[in-house]
């Protein structure tokens, strides 16, 4: 029986068809020994440890597609989970992608989406080297990063110890800024629109920081104040951060803020997505990076100006 499903379709193509078409043409980097095509890829590990992470995203939860466009999901994907390898003071090398849609998505928006990863990924020089494709409800996408330390100790959040000044590399805030206007349909401000549905890591920057004698660090997925909590928890110490030294992000958002009627302190402190880099250095930290608060005694907790932060710290993921 003939399908009566479009041709241009994921169902009327058929999952391996459009595999061949994903993956067809792609360059891939110097550290993938076997790419796409048999059951595994094969990836080099230069000093035989591997950093790895997995995230997923979900429509209508983690991106919407009024938003967004296709390209745009698939730079998101890379970005959010790049930083994560990035925050271990490692270099993302490979990616694993997942991919669940509806059977009447259309290949041309798949291979939209494969081009933006591929067009993120290649940023800092790294490849997709393998996946799977099904039937979904919805898109659901699902990124493993591999990620190479090149004979770096990890950075863990583990380290921070009391004096320490703490530190970020790249810009906060302006992913929730960008959510709150797109949410609540408020025009203008393109850049921060923009800033939601793609996120700008400082990519390079967590080596830098490794090199640079970090002692902690994390990204900046859920919020300033939440992922700083996990550092003080799981190094056993206070942080202090200073809204002072946050005043450049607090500026780049007042007008936004101003009318939408929100505390741009809310954006900076408890917005997630930026995937900006948070670290802690014993001293000075490296270039690229701005101090913005210090690790103090006593039990763990987050701090603001030296008192405790009554508004939302950050994303909970099941709220």
């Amino acid at each position: 029986m003939a399908s009566k499903e479009p041709a241009d379709s994921l169902a009327g193509l058929g999952e391996f068809a459009v595999i061949d078409m994903l993956v067809a043409e792609r360059d891939q980097p110097a550290v993938v020994a076997v790419g796409p095509g048999d059951d595994a890829a094969v990836v080099v590990a230069g000093d035989g440890k591997t950093v790895v992470s997995t995230d997923m995203l979900v429509e209508g939860r983690h991106f919407r597609l009024d938003w967004s466009s296709p390209h745009d999901v698939g730079r998101k994907a890379i970005a959010q989970n790049a930083a994560d390898i990035e925050a271990m003071g490692a270099a993302a090398t490979a990616f694993v992608v997942a991919f669940g849609a509806p059977a009447e998505t259309s290949a041309a928006e798949t291979l939209e989406l494969a081009n933006g990863m591929w067009q993120e990924a290649r940023r800092f020089g790294a490849g997709i080297v393998g996946g799977d494709l099904v039937s979904a409800p919805q898109w659901v996408i699902s990124v493993t990063v591999l990620g190479d330390l090149a004979g770096r100790a990890p950075v863990l959040r583990s380290g921070a110890r009391v004096g320490d000044t703490l530190a970020v590399a790249g810009s906060l805030g302006r992913s929730a800024a960008g959510y709150h206007l797109w949410h609540n349909d408020i025009g203008g401000f393109p850049a921060l629109r923009a800033a939601h549905l793609v996120p700008e890591p400082p990519y390079g920057q967590g080596r830098v920081a490794a090199d640079g004698g970090a002692t902690a660090m994390t990204d900046v997925s859920d919020g300033l104040l939440a992922d700083l909590g996990h550092i003080a928890d799981a190094s056993g110490v206070g942080i202090n951060v200073s809204t002072a030294a946050l005043a450049d992000d607090h500026g780049a958002l007042a007008e936004a803020a101003a009318v939408a009627d929100v505390d741009a302190w809310a954006w900076v402190l408890g917005g997630g997505e930026d995937h900006a880099l948070v670290a802690t250095f014993s001293g000075a930290p490296p270039r690229g990076w701005r101090v913005i608060g210090t690790v103090i005694d006593g039990a763990p907790r987050v701090l603001v100006d030296g008192d405790e932060w009554h508004g939302s710290t950050g994303w909970q993921s099941f709220d």
